[in-house]
């Protein structure tokens, strides 16, 4: 009855749905066969990132046979100000003595990205110990090295930019048409690491749906420097795909303190809410797509109401502020080679809002001036931020939040389009983000999607 009682709390319906099953993971080394044994995985974020960027990686790596205990980022201070090298290097040194003790594994596989690979070479290199720890480094679009860094042998991919940079002695492999992010997400890059980390190809490099119960588990996060929000309340909902509104009460509230860790049972197929409730009663929303999979490395960045990029979106009670983020650049001047990203019907995304050099990930659009007037260019206040657009956009809110936005994107190179509804919360107490999946739509199974019943494919 408890297990009947869970499954009903996550929202998952009582017909079977064809998956794959999460592996276990017990102490031990799980017995899956390769030329090299499975070890954990740590990955080091970038400027402005979090462990968030290994999402959907993550998620592949557990659809090949490692348990998603066995991958974890590290979420550090890239402003440095809370936190300076030598305390990320310790937080480093923790996190890979826990993982070692809980999978029984003789070192651990890492990854770096961007800032995350300055970071993750300078640690392999500024002690012999440390380098023994690890067996493999993959260097993601960051910073070249004379030599592999502390002596590990390492995998350099690099994406859109000189393709004369080189990790010397490493293996080197260049993906001219992938963003400066897309090298962290894309199918290319995992079927890369895994083949590095295991000596044979992946299975698979799709999502597929995880069979029963998942967990959606991460932290909640002041952005960009990763402090964990405290004093906050959080809930998870259960809502309506087609309204975005709440399906009942909230399956899930737990306070957040400490480093602001969450987590919740769920199921792959639904689509959920994550809002955190300040004690003064602003609401910031979170919505995303399916979840698929286990994925322990949500993270939920916000601020306090007023500080940080809250502070200079403009708010009422008559419009609706949204940030739309996705871990795969936008590209908006790009032609037939665009992305496309509408909200209410109108694209956001253009020469002036998303031009390929900006390499934005995220996109706040609001009433800017509250004068009721949309102009679809970047705002000044954005304009010199890496990774992060604005534009001027009405949206009209609902004081109760009753009414609905319509957010779709469409991928480059991708033919589906994929929307999320939200209802329009008053941006004076509400903030809003929505996450799309950074990989292509999949198809529901090898036949194709051929019945609208089926759960999102």
């Amino acid at each position: 009855m408890a297990g009947a009682a869970a499954m009903m709390a996550a929202g998952l319906p009582g017909a079977a749905v064809a998956a794959t099953a999460e592996p276990t993971s017990a102490p031990g080394k799980p017995k899956v066969a390769g030329k090299e044994p499975l070890r954990p995985i740590v990955f080091v974020h970038g400027s402005q990132g979090s462990a968030n960027q290994f999402q959907t990686q993550g998620k592949r790596f557990a659809a090949n046979g490692y348990p998603s205990t066995y991958i974890d980022g590290l979420d550090y201070d890239s402003t440095f100000e809370v936190q300076k090298s030598a305390e990320i290097f310790a937080e480093l040194d923790r996190k890979i003595d826990a993982l070692l003790k809980k999978t029984g594994a003789d070192k651990v596989d890492l990854l770096g990205h961007s800032l995350g690979t300055y970071m993750s070479q300078t640690y392999l290199k500024s002690d012999p110990a440390r380098a023994r720890r690890v067996a493999h480094y993959v260097n993601l679009d960051g910073l070249p090295a004379s030599e592999l860094p502390g002596g590990v042998k390492t995998l350099a991919i690099w994406g859109e930019g000189s393709p004369d940079r080189t990790v010397v002695g490493a293996k080197n492999v260049q993906f001219p048409g992938q963003g400066h992010t897309e090298t962290v997400t894309s199918k290319e890059s995992f079927a890369e690491a895994f083949t590095f980390f295991r000596g044979k190809a992946p299975r698979t490099t799709g999502v597929p749906l995880q069979l029963g119960l998942i967990q959606l588990a991460g932290r909640a996060v002041q952005f960009p420097r990763n402090v964990g929000v405290t004093g906050a309340k959080l809930e998870l909902f259960r809502v309506n795909p087609s309204t975005g509104q709440r399906i009942g009460k909230a399956i899930g509230t737990q306070k957040l303190t400490g480093d602001g860790s969450f987590s919740f049972l769920a199921n792959g197929i639904s689509h959920y809410e994550f809002a955190i409730t300040r004690p003064s009663g602003h609401v910031h929303h979170f919505y995303s797509q399916p979840a698929r999979r286990t994925d322990r490395l949500i993270r939920l960045l916000t601020s306090e109401p007023g500080t940080g990029l809250d502070a200079v979106t403009d708010k009422s009670d008559n419009h609706v502020s949204v940030t739309v983020s996705r871990n795969k650049e936008w590209w908006g001047d790009q032609g037939a080679g665009s992305d496309s990203l509408t909200v209410n019907g109108t694209n956001v995304l253009n020469a002036s809002t998303a031009p390929r050099t900006k390499r934005m990930l995220g996109i706040f659009a609001y009433d800017a001036g509250k004068d009721g007037e949309s102009n679809l260019v970047q705002l000044p206040a954005f304009a010199g931020l890496p990774f992060i657009g604005g534009t001027d956009l009405v949206i009209q809110a609902d004081p109760q939040g009753k009414g609905t936005v319509k957010v779709a994107q469409k991928q480059r190179n991708g033919r589906a389009t994929e929307t999320l509804n939200v209802p329009n919360w008053p941006s004076s107490k509400h903030r809003i983000s929505i996450a799309f999946n950074d990989y292509l739509r999949q198809r529901w199974a090898a036949t194709g999607c051929a019945s609208t019943a089926r759960p999102p494919c």
